[in-house]
């Protein structure tokens, strides 16, 4: 019996890593294919443990596909580093480009792009 009511319904998510577009380069498939692999395998034995949202895999995941594998593998090394007991903690986005200061020959750079916008 139908009384009229429409039901909304979110859209259903495409999976737990970020699924817009990337150059599919060889370095950024590797990359991704093995966040994607720890996701698969050892994930589940260390928890969900990740203080902040994406997490930890899924920033990781999004940085490679967005930026690179270099520049993409240093904001997902440096955000696991964030993840500590005394880390930073909250909602952490992989920004949508990168200023001028990030350059390839200064990875230690990329050390302040979660720390400038995540809640501490």
């Amino acid at each position: 019996m139908d009384h009229g009511h429409q039901h909304r319904h979110s859209p259903v998510a495409l999976g737990r890593n970020w699924a817009g577009p990337w150059r599919k380069t060889p370095g950024r498939l590797l990359g991704t294919s093995l966040v994607r692999l720890y996701q698969l395998t050892l994930s589940g034995f260390i928890g969900n443990s990740c203080r902040h949202m994406p997490t930890c895999s899924e920033y990781a995941h999004e940085a490679i596909a967005r930026h690179g594998l270099w520049a993409g593998g240093w904001m997902g090394l440096f955000r696991v580093l964030r993840c500590g007991p005394w880390g930073t903690h909250g909602i952490d986005r992989v920004p949508e480009s990168l200023g001028a200061a990030y350059a390839w020959y200064a990875p230690w750079r990329y050390w302040l792009i979660g720390r400038r916008t995540s809640g501490q």
